[in-house]
This record gives structure tokens, C-alpha cells and sequence, in this order.
């Protein structure tokens, strides 16, 4: 009996030496096998606002490529909101990205990576969603015991007990996602792996195209990231002449989602990557499918769904438009 209870506090001592430990020790197998992960403290008094979030995300290594009041475009369009607070925010670490995206060139579809950031207006808490490191693992297919992408999910709590001190993982019933199960959206295009120009051109192209009618259909491209040259050439990283990302959100998709599943917005809004590898004759675009959202949070409101497919079924049409 004796070796047993030292095995386990040598085990719990173990655990503790982890930097992510320190956000909260029991949160690794809390919701284990989850994707997504909420992270909930008491805001009776208001103290803890967007803004701190933010502010707190920076401190700790986690640069805010913006953070969106989803609220006031809900007012004017649906003349109705669920939350006195819900925004969507997008954030990132440039060191990472780049570690990650070398290993792993799909990453792109988690640059940046999201969250929703919601007020329960009964029990008075804030609350942030963001892709725990099983769901950022599952999404690109990259192993769970990664190193950098272990260090990256440790990161993200950290910032979440920054942001809330007073805070601890929630305990959640989505479900567990196959981890072979791939809701990628992927396309290629041919290209002369020698001719930089038509490179270019069909970078441009696709870019033109995609901002062209997106828009005009709902869509907004709240964000836009050209790593080659705003992250890979700062830290001498010349494996590509083209990476950029797009984050893409639509109003008529996360307005009837958030209602029921706030904490959708850990993949919303979705990234887009769009890239050409030095000597391939294929430019690379894809994104993360809207599988990832039903599956992973068990969406089962119809109009959502129906939304959600409508909304993938646009971009898609765009892009095999382009072929």
C-alpha cells in the first residue's frame, strides 16, 4: 500500500513540474480527449473585460491579431444579441508558427488561433474558449506529444490564468472526435515550380477572386497574415516564397451557433492558408471544414448546420471556380 500511495505523489509531483500545471493540475485529464476547452471565472464586479484579456494574452507571449465585438453587428442585423459580452478574438505566437509550420506546413489552418470570449449573465463568470492541445493536435494531424505544439497549448493556459487568476477549466461533455478523421478542406493548383512570376499571378488571382465575391455573399475577412514576410523572414525561415493566411467569418453562421454552443468561437473565426514551397509545382489552399465545429461540440441545431454547410459550400464553389 505504501509503494502505491509513493507512486502516486511521485506521480502528481511530475505532473507539477509541467508548465501547464500551474494553470490547473487536474485540467490535463479533466475533459481528456476533448477538442475544445472552456476556461470560466467569477466577474460579478466587471473586473475582467475584453480588453484585460487582451492585454493579458500579450504579456504572456500571445500576440492579439484582434478581438471583435460580435455584439454590435448582431444588434443591427438580428436586433438581438445572446450575451452582454461575446467577441471573437485571434491570436498567435510568431516563434511557433514558424516551428510548427516547418514540420508542419498545414498549421496554417490554426494561424491564428481563435477564441470566444462570452458573459454568463446568470452566474456572473467570463468565459473563453480556445482548442485544447488534443483539439489543435487533431485538427492538423500533428502528434500530440510534439514538443512545440505541447509547449504552444501550455502557452495558451497560461494566458488564460493571466487573464483570470481566479479561473479554472470547466467541466464539458463534448464529444471524442476520431483523431484519424480529417475535416480538412484542401485544394492545389499547378504551377511551374520555376516561373516566380506565374507564382505570383496565381497567388494574386486567388486572392482577387476569393476577396471579390466573398464579401458580396456575407463573408468578412476580419483578419490577414502574410507570414513569409511579417514572420518567416524576420526569424530566416526561406522554405517559401508565398504563405499567407485569411480568417474568415460569416454573420449568419455564428449568430445562430453561438446561441446554444458559445464556445464555437474556438474555431471561428476559421483560417485560410494560402502557400508555394520552393520547388513544388502545386500552390496549396485550405482550411479547416465545418466537421470540425458540429463534430467536436455537438452542434445539432438544424439551422445551424444548415449554415454552417451553406457558408463551406460558398467558399468551396469559389475555389474549384478558380481550377
Amino acid at each position: 500500500m505504501k509503494n502505491i500511495f509513493k507512486a502516486m505523489v511521485i506521480a502528481l509531483l511530475a505532473i507539477g513540474t509541467m508548465a501547464y500545471s500551474a494553470v490547473n493540475a487536474k485540467a490535463k485529464e479533466l475533459n481528456k480527449g476533448q477538442s475544445v476547452q472552456i476556461f470560466s471565472a467569477p466577474n460579478a464586479d466587471g473586473a475582467i473585460t475584453t480588453k484585460t484579456i487582451d492585454e493579458a494574452f500579450e504579456k504572456s507571449g500571445l500576440a492579439i491579431g484582434g478581438n471583435n465585438n460580435m455584439n454590435s453587428p448582431f444588434k443591427l442585423r438580428f436586433n438581438n444579441v445572446h450575451y452582454n459580452v461575446y467577441n471573437l478574438g485571434m491570436f498567435s505566437n510568431a516563434d511557433f508558427v514558424v516551428k510548427l509550420i516547418k514540420k508542419y506546413p498545414k498549421f496554417g489552418s490554426l494561424t491564428p488561433l481563435t477564441m470566444s470570449i462570452w458573459s454568463d449573465d446568470k452566474k456572473k463568470t467570463m468565459n473563453i474558449s480556445t482548442l485544447s492541445l488534443t483539439g489543435m493536435s487533431k485538427a492538423v494531424g500533428i502528434p500530440e506529444n510534439d514538443p512545440d505544439l505541447v509547449a504552444y497549448a501550455a502557452m495558451v493556459k497560461t494566458a488564460l490564468k493571466a487573464a483570470m487568476p481566479k479561473g479554472e477549466f470547466q467541466k464539458t461533455n463534448f464529444p471524442i472526435v476520431d483523431p484519424k478523421a480529417s475535416f480538412a478542406q484542401e485544394f492545389t493548383f499547378d504551377v511551374s515550380a520555376t516561373d516566380d512570376k506565374a507564382i505570383e499571378e496565381l497567388k494574386g488571382n486567388i486572392e482577387a477572386a476569393f476577396e471579390g465575391e466573398m464579401e458580396p455573399i456575407g463573408f468578412l475577412l476580419p483578419g490577414y497574415v502574410n507570414l513569409k514576410t511579417d514572420v518567416f523572414d524576420a526569424a530566416e525561415f526561406n522554405d517559401y516564397d508565398i504563405y499567407v493566411t485569411y480568417s474568415i467569418c460569416k454573420f449568419d453562421v455564428i449568430y445562430p451557433v453561438s446561441k446554444d454552443t458559445p464556445a464555437a468561437g474556438a474555431w471561428a473565426p476559421c483560417s485560410m492558408y494560402i502557400y508555394h514551397k520552393k520547388g513544388e509545382d502545386k500552390v496549396h489552399v485550405g482550411y479547416l471544414g465545418v466537421d470540425s465545429w458540429i463534430k467536436s461540440l455537438a452542434i445539432t441545431d438544424k439551422e445551424s448546420i444548415k449554415m454552417l454547410y451553406e457558408a463551406q459550400g460558398m467558399i468551396n464553389k469559389i475555389l474549384e471556380g478558380m481550377k
